[in-house]
């Protein structure tokens, strides 16, 4: 979906809606792990509760970014947010480098 006018766009083409719909994600997935990762202290109505917030969040935002229902879409502003791999000092000849991608899952979000 293109920009709008009134919409920032970083040196990616990720538009500042679909940038913090990422971020809501992100926020979403960190709590669900901190949550959910110790089950013997959380109880599922405790767990439910504390994801309530974060879930509606993401919702919203996904829904203003125009991300909703595109998880293609949403993968690849959540790898804009990702730091580049570290690069080692080095690296060895071309031919011996192994082609790094971001992931198998934006390989196959284009099909």
């Amino acid at each position: 979906m293109p920009p709008s006018a009134e919409e920032s766009l970083d040196m990616t083409g990720t538009t500042s809606e679909e940038l913090l719909a990422a971020q809501a994600c992100l926020r979403l997935l960190h709590t669900a792990r901190a949550t959910l990762s110790d089950s013997a202290s959380v109880s599922p109505v405790a767990a439910a509760t504390l994801l309530a917030g974060p879930i509606a969040e993401a919702d919203e935002a996904l829904r203003r970014a125009g991300l909703a229902g595109n998880e293609a879409a949403l993968i690849e502003r959540i790898y804009d947010l990702a730091p580049p791999p570290p690069r080692s000092a080095d690296p060895g000849p071309p031919e011996q480098r192994t082609p790094v991608s971001h992931s198998c899952a934006r390989e196959g979000s284009e099909s």
